[in-house]
C-alpha cells in the first residue's frame, strides 16, 4: 500500500511537471476603453502595446475567449482581401487579433471588429502564442464601445 502511494505522488509529480513543460500560461488582455493590451507571461508583465479595437458600427466583443486558431498569412474574404498577418483567432465569427498597417490609428477604435496591433508586435504575440500553445494562451476583452455600437456588430476585419 506504502509502495502504491508513493508511486501515484510520483505520477502526480510527473505529470504536474509536464503540464508546466507544455508551456506557460500567457494572458492577452485587450482594454478596449484605454486601446490597450497587455500580455502577461506567467503572471509577469511582458508587453502592453496600443491596439485599435472596432469602431461605433462594429463592436470589438467583450469576454474571455482561447484563441481557435492561428494563421500567418490571412487575408480577410468580407473585407476585400485585406491582409491581416499573423492572426489570432478568438471567435467563431471570425474575431481576431492581427497585425496592421494602419499604425497611425493604433491606439483609437478603427477595425471592424477585430483587434490591430503594429506588425512586428503582432509577429511577437503571433511567435509567442505559437511556442506557448492555444490551449495555454486565454485574451480578455473588457472595456466600453465606442458611442453608437450597435449590438450583434458585424464580421470582423
Amino acid at each position: 500500500m506504502r509502495r502504491m502511494i508513493s508511486l501515484m505522488v510520483v505520477l502526480i509529480a510527473a505529470l504536474a511537471g509536464a503540464t508546466k513543460a507544455m508551456g506557460a500560461e500567457v494572458l492577452i488582455s485587450v482594454n478596449k476603453t484605454t486601446q490597450r493590451m497587455t500580455v502577461m507571461v506567467d503572471g509577469a508583465e511582458r508587453y502592453s502595446w496600443p491596439v485599435s479595437t472596432g469602431l461605433a458600427d462594429y463592436a470589438t466583443p467583450t469576454g474571455a475567449f482561447t484563441p481557435s486558431r492561428l494563421v500567418k498569412d490571412h487575408y480577410s474574404k468580407e473585407w476585400d482581401d485585406a491582409p491581416i498577418p499573423h492572426s489570432i483567432f478568438f471567435t467563431d465569427s471570425g474575431h481576431a487579433i492581427h497585425g496592421s498597417q494602419a499604425i497611425r490609428r493604433l491606439g483609437t477604435p478603427a477595425s471592424h471588429g477585430c483587434v490591430r496591433l503594429a506588425p512586428e508586435n503582432a509577429r511577437i504575440l503571433f511567435s509567442l502564442v505559437m511556442a506557448e500553445g492555444l490551449g495555454n494562451t486565454r485574451i480578455e476583452v473588457t472595456g466600453v464601445d465606442p458611442i453608437g455600437t450597435r449590438p450583434g456588430a458585424a464580421m470582423a476585419a
